[in-house]
């Protein structure tokens, strides 16, 4: 046995196989509800995995997911691990354009969908020449446009039981990162790799494991009655991973369809949930605004944890939640589709003293040109060691820039920039890409935005340079203003933010936006946030 996902899972379900594994709530509030052991999702991962054999899908081929959050998510990842199936996920936003890149990108050849999507598929599946097997989850509004299987029949046509050829170490999973940036790009994880930084060995607060063969065996030494709920989209790594680390506990997952905050506070309350993860402000601030509101009084002392990946939650709005569930631990946790997991926000982080983390032993922050750690409060960017990814699929170029060696350890060079103190502790200035340069300096959106999050007015924000013939560029800041503000003008916001930031960070523009948009995870859309500032900017 191996660092292989699909081995370690079933060494799970062989160890506790009666254990309840998935809880699925497909619409909220209408009780239609499905519950799987460990047993029973095992089996229907296994007619999946047969199911796509049978197809002539092979080893090493690609398998795309364009699903809503489901139990058929979950099913074909395992499905196709089990299969040496690569599983690529698929973001369901994409329109035809986007999507036809990607499964070109990602050289699909089997892709299971929602009938939901079936429209767009249809129109971008033809434009794929490799991908030749489809399969659809539900039902479409009209009948299929492409020939399709539908996941039912492909459920009844495969074997419940294993059988399945060896499987190895160095099989792929495939994340696809979300393009906020630029073009997404596919990050080639081996399983081993992605097991001990994406999952931590077994045990991300803990030592991890040392053998294969010790994750069922802690697993069967333990109990029950941790219930892990993703809230954002599986199409997400960070979601996708989270449920893999219930898995690895031997511990239940709860999944929603899509993020309902009212019914995620009720399914807290009634299933006892103990560790929620979700995408920053985006997702925490409707669940505060529900406690104050139509579910105030829901009893969430089950909740040991709230995590965020991907996007900070602020300072100011923590508070609010910690004073509405005081028991509860809030984590602002640092990592990325390239790294998996770097760290944890330490106690003291927040807009006085900036995103500050506590890393691991594999982080490190270096000189991006020498690739040689930099000095305490030298600035650099964030890198990982060890068990790192092979590179980003199809792209050698951006794999070179991205990805090094230094003697005989492998290295991947993240886009945050940042510094170190002499204590190892990391402060995250934000992404090279998003930085703004205003006469020389250097100002990182997400300091910002912690600043104008503070403010009692302010819901949302997101912040952006807008060209300036002076400065090169000046700081923008677009703002949602919470319900019953009536405005909001820049010297108020001025004046709030000189209290907390230096002179030249303070935002010089102020655009009022009904809605922050941001991706279905919360994460933020800085392309659309530049193009609301510039478009205010010229009128």
């Amino acid at each position: 046995m191996e660092y292989n996902l699909a081995d370690l899972f079933e060494s799970v379900v062989d160890a506790v196989p009666d254990r309840q594994a998935l809880l699925y709530v497909d619409h909220p509030g209408t009780g239609a509800e499905r519950r799987l052991t460990y047993a029973e999702l095992d089996a229907a991962a296994n007619r999946i995995a047969h199911h796509l054999i049978d197809a002539g899908i092979r080893p090493g081929e690609h398998l795309g997911l364009h699903l809503y959050n489901g139990v058929e998510y979950l099913q074909t990842v395992l499905g196709a691990l089990k299969a040496r199936i690569v599983p690529v996920n698929v973001n369901y936003r994409y329109v035809e354009a986007e999507l036809v890149y990607l499964y070109r990108d990602a050289d699909l050849a089997a892709l299971v969908f929602d009938g939901e999507f079936d429209e767009r598929v249809a129109a971008a599946a033809p434009q794929a020449p490799g991908l030749r097997h489809l399969v659809r989850v539900g039902s479409a509004d009209a009948p299929p446009a492409v020939r399709v299987v539908s996941f039912t029949e492909a459920e009844e046509s495969g074997d419940a039981g294993r059988g399945f050829a060896p499987r190895s170490a160095d099989d792929q999973f495939i994340i696809y990162t979300g393009g906020t940036t630029g073009m997404p790009k596919g990050v080639m994880w081996r399983q081993e790799d992605l097991f001990f930084s994406g999952l931590g060995g077994g045990a991300p607060t803990g030592e991890p494991v040392r053998t294969p063969q010790e994750l069922a065996e802690r697993v069967a030494a333990g109990g029950d009655g941790i219930t892990f709920f993703p809230t954002p989209p599986l199409m997400h790594g960070t979601s996708t991973l989270t449920a893999f680390i219930g898995f690895n506990f031997g511990q239940r997952v709860v999944l929603h369809r899509k993020f309902v905050p009212e019914e995620v506070l009720r399914t807290i309350e009634k299933e006892k949930v103990t560790s929620v993860s979700l995408v920053g402000d985006a997702m925490l601030r409707p669940l505060i605004d529900c406690l104050k509101g139509p579910l105030r009084g829901t009893d969430c002392s089950s909740l040991f944890s709230v995590s965020s990946s991907g996007a900070i939650m602020s300072d100011s709005v923590r508070a609010e939640f910690q004073a509405l569930v005081p028991t509860v631990m809030l984590l602002n946790n640092f990592g990325s589709s390239e790294s998996g997991f770097n760290g944890t926000a330490t106690a003291d982080s927040g807009p006085e003293k900036g995103f500050r983390v506590q890393v691991n032993a594999r982080t490190a922050v270096v000189d991006p040109v020498t690739y040689e750690p930099v000095g305490p409060g030298e600035p650099g960017r964030i890198a990982q060691r060890g068990h790192v990814p092979l590179g980003y699929y199809n792209d050698p170029a951006k794999t070179a820039d991205t990805f090094f060696r230094r003697g005989e350890e492998r290295w991947v060079l993240l886009g945050d920039m940042a510094t170190v103190d002499a204590e190892g502790i990391v402060t995250v200035l934000g992404r090279g890409s998003q930085c703004i340069n205003t006469g020389g300096e250097k100002v990182y959106p997400e300091e910002v935005e912690q600043a104008l999050k503070s403010h009692p007015d302010v819901y949302d924000a997101l912040v952006a340079g807008v060209p300036d013939e002076r400065w090169g560029n000046r700081v923008a800041a677009v703002v949602q203003l919470r319900e019953g503000s009536a405005t909001l003008t820049l010297e108020a916001v001025q004046a709030h933010c000189r209290t907390r930031l230096a002179g030249y960070k303070i935002p010089r523009a102020l655009v009022l936006a009904d809605r922050i948009q941001r991706s279905p995870s919360g994460k933020a859309d800085y392309r659309w946030a530049k193009a609301v500032a510039a478009r205010a900017d010229r009128s």
